[in-house]
């Protein structure tokens, strides 16, 4: 068990342990998570000593999430959001080579992106494309391995203070892009996203958006690429992560990025994406794109069979950890940094260390050897808890 990682046993959630308070975090942190935060969000407290609460029905989930008030919300089993809102039918068109009834995805014209491609009503449902707009000052976490969001992702806009842990997402309308995201971030400051599984989505399992996200970590957590609806026709996923939001800062730890074809991450808009002890796994195009000055440290990470790691034509910043540079991180990370490793891959190597001075000072997460997470990063991630 690593520093940042203090847990004892608290019976009440079997394996479900409390974590001690942050040296300088304003309250308490949630009693009911598993671990103490750490990175980019190691100030977050949650719900912090607000009496845990256990609602059993999607009114009650959402009551809780969106209440103005601190919560600590312990949930188990399926909440399942089908047809929970009803339904609408919006345009939509096929723009790709394969659709959605032989395994792509059709695409909503809700940005008027069908251009003059043929148009024709696709029913939606509507709780998969809305996701639940969570209030600040909470805590979510889910007991067991079977803790599921059915049909209903997470939106953060213009909060702070959450903690989201042990849970899945999955099935928003994925037939169709823009169907649905599983975690949107905007304007918001102090997130911990730990052991999350999201799948079979319309459009990206992390989607930031153009205000800035200050203080995010998404850790042990799996991004399932696997899909039946594929834009890329290969039961890939393209919609991993677009991360466009101005001065966004992510610690992106021990997290298992599966079968993906595309934005994996897509870095833009200034975003400084830390990666560290991360496993790629799978990916049928490519892992990093982006389309303005997104910035990316990658160390200790394990690609295996990615055959493009860097789209052609990146015009952002990265540093790779290649062995001969590791020294020059120790002027930002007060530690060299570690190596990547490689299996079935293609080259990785980038220096710049020009973005490196926004991470100069923040909480960094130790780095253990590549060779070490090969296989237990991808068993652990996800609601493994």
């Amino acid at each position: 068990m690593r520093s940042f990682e203090i847990a004892t046993a608290l019976t009440a959630f079997g394996r479900l342990v409390a974590a001690a308070p942050h040296a300088h975090s304003p309250r308490a942190v949630s009693s009911i998570v598993t671990g103490t935060p750490f990175g980019f969000a190691s100030s977050v407290t949650g719900g912090g000593t607000a009496a845990p609460v256990y609602p059993t029905t999607i009114a009650e989930l959402k009551s809780y999430l969106t209440s103005p008030d601190p919560q600590n919300i312990v949930i188990s089993g399926t909440f399942d959001f089908v047809g929970s809102e009803g339904t609408k039918v919006y345009q939509a068109c096929n723009i790709y080579t394969c659709t959605p009834s032989n395994g792509g995805q059709g695409i909503l014209n809700t940005l008027n992106g069908c251009g003059t491609n043929t148009l024709y009503d696709a029913t939606i449902d509507i709780a998969g494309y809305e996701g639940i707009n969570v209030a600040s000052d909470k805590t979510l976490v889910g007991t067991g391995t079977n803790t599921i969001l059915n049909g209903k992702g997470l939106r953060f806009a213009g909060v702070s203070n959450i903690i989201i842990q042990n849970i899945e997402i999955t099935n928003l309308n994925p037939q169709y892009v823009w169907g649905g995201d599983a975690l949107v971030f905007s304007d918001t400051n102090q997130i911990w996203i730990d052991h999350v599984t999201t799948s079979s989505l319309g459009r990206q399992h992390y989607s930031f958006g153009q205000s800035p996200s200050n203080a995010v970590t998404i850790s042990n957590s799996f991004i399932n690429g696997k899909t039946s609806y594929s834009a890329t026709c290969d039961g890939h996923t393209y919609w991993g992560m677009e991360l466009v939001g101005t001065g966004d800062q992510i610690t992106f730890y021990k997290n298992y990025v599966y079968y993906t074809s595309g934005r994996s991450p897509a870095l833009s808009g200034n975003t400084f994406f830390h990666a560290v002890n991360s496993v790629w796994a799978d990916n049928s195009g490519h892992a990093i794109e982006g389309t303005s000055n997104g910035g990316g440290l990658f160390e200790g990470c394990y690609f295996n069979n990615v055959p493009t790691i860097v789209e052609s034509g990146f015009v952002g910043s990265l540093f790779s950890s290649e062995s001969a540079d590791l020294s020059q991180c120790a002027t930002y990370l007060g530690r060299n940094c570690v190596a990547n490793a490689y299996t079935s891959s293609g080259t990785f190597n980038y220096d710049d260390t020009s973005f490196l001075i926004d991470i100069e000072g923040k909480n960094i997460p130790a780095a253990a050897s590549a060779s070490s997470i090969e296989t237990s990063v991808p068993a652990s991630a996800g609601n493994t808890l």
